[in-house]
């Protein structure tokens, strides 16, 4: 399509049909495409990354100047920003995915029948996915490197945003896809900022087989409730800590503490502490001021105001608040049930985490919370693609159909039934 997609005439559906088309017969060659093709596109975007780290910088800085000129949060231009390390971390991610087993053509549980044929499951990919996120410039690079290792095409639309950025890094993009002779069109990444481009993409149900949205509540509540296309998400992350009446006090501390503080504005960010009431004043007597010299501010139930001056009074809404930024709710339970019914009541079934040497304790725990990731003694902020071995995610899920938590490679996948015999007829 020969459009300018910036062009103030382009006819938005158009284009997104073109991109679709593309997508799809794009999707048929990555299907068949051989593992040694795939890893040395991954390879070769990686270089390009680094080759191309100061133009990635100086189109990103274009893309922070904008947001601060229109007001974004600290919060949101620390995700829009492609420091050194973020550079580096995405051709690491390049690589790491490009070093994990390809699942793709993988056949388990195959078994005898008594007829004599063998069945078994095939993991197979999707198709095409197109992914819809906000601000973070670096999923372009994550989300096209899980699609093509797990034999999918994928249309991205970034931010508004994020353009500059965006564009910069799908240049290095099809830079790999071109050196290792897989088709440009296996990754496209939509260069108009209309947002009549979201309505489309999720709505083409001829070329787009899922969609994934990673942003804020609005977009996700908008994609879940507009899409007709099945969609892999997650809405909140409203994750919690809570420190059971046998819990390690130095354990304790220092979980809560970076589960709060280790970044702000990222979905697996502690948002609400929960306490026992017997450990409550140890904690909050020294975790307290360590928040609040970190910024942080807190607000709490009436039995954390008696321990903590500085800390506000939480309101019912806070409860379920994501804050995305340094804010937390503390809330002081009577014990593991109660806990546990807070969580049920209020999270969203992302991550939560229990504090405690008590074994039978955290096996009721891991049993009975119905999120998506479930720890003991752990920080929530370790439930990320990386951290789990996934080489990145595409996202997370909170959802229990097709995938739930990180989702890597394999669920970037589904299984076919494969039969195997000779000459089998059924009797």
């Amino acid at each position: 399509m020969s459009a300018d997609p910036q062009s103030a005439a382009i006819e938005v559906p158009r284009y997104m049909a073109e991109l679709g088309r593309r997508a799809r017969t794009a999707a048929r060659a990555m299907g068949r495409a051989e593992t040694g093709a795939k890893n040395a596109a991954l390879e070769a975007m990686a270089a390009a990354v680094e080759a191309s780290a100061d133009t990635l910088r100086q189109e990103n800085a274009r893309d922070l100047q904008a947001a601060r000129d229109n007001g974004l949060s600290d919060a949101l231009l620390d995700r829009l920003e492609l420091s050194p390390e973020r550079i580096s971390a995405m051709a690491e991610g390049l690589r790491q995915i490009a070093a994990l087993p390809d699942p793709v053509g993988e056949i388990s549980d195959l078994r005898y029948r008594p007829s004599g044929i063998q069945v078994g499951r095939m993991r197979v990919p999707l198709g095409v996915i197109g992914i819809i996120y906000e601000s973070r410039p670096n999923v372009t690079a994550d989300a096209a490197g899980l699609c093509l290792k797990s034999g999918n095409a994928s249309i991205l639309r970034g931010g508004s945003e994020a353009i500059h950025s965006n564009q910069a890094i799908a240049a290095c993009i099809r830079q790999g896809l071109e050196r290792a002779g897989l088709p440009r069109e296996a990754v496209q990444v939509v260069e108009t900022t209309d947002r009549a481009a979201v309505g489309e993409l999720i709505c083409m149900q001829e070329y787009v087989d899922v969609i994934v949205p990673r942003g804020g509540k609005g977009l996700i509540e908008r994609i879940s409730r507009e899409a007709r296309v099945p969609v892999i998400k997650h809405l909140d992350g409203v994750c919690h800590v809570y420190v059971d009446d046998d819990a390690d006090l130095d354990k304790a501390i220092q979980v809560a503490f970076n589960a709060k503080t280790q970044r702000y504005g990222t979905c697996n960010t502690m948002e609400t502490l929960l306490l026992a009431e017997s450990m409550a004043e140890r904690v909050l007597s020294e975790l307290g001021p360590m928040l609040v010299e970190k910024g942080v501010e807190l607000r709490g139930c009436a039995t954390t105001r008696r321990i903590l001056a500085e800390a506000a009074e939480a309101t019912e809404e806070d409860w379920a608040t994501e804050y995305l930024a340094p804010i937390l709710a503390i809330r002081v339970v009577k014990d593991l049930d109660e806990a546990i019914d807070h969580i049920e009541t209020y999270g969203s079934r992302h991550t939560d985490s229990i504090i405690t040497e008590n074994y039978s304790h955290a096996r009721r725990f891991l049993r009975e919370v119905d999120s998506s990731s479930v720890m003991v003694n752990a920080s929530t902020r370790f439930a990320d693609g990386f951290e789990y071995g996934l080489g990145a995610e595409i996202g997370i899920s909170t959802d229990k159909l097709h995938a739930r938590g990180p989702v890597g490679l394999e669920g970037l996948t589904t299984q076919k039934f494969v039969v195997l015999g000779d000459g089998h007829v059924r009797k």
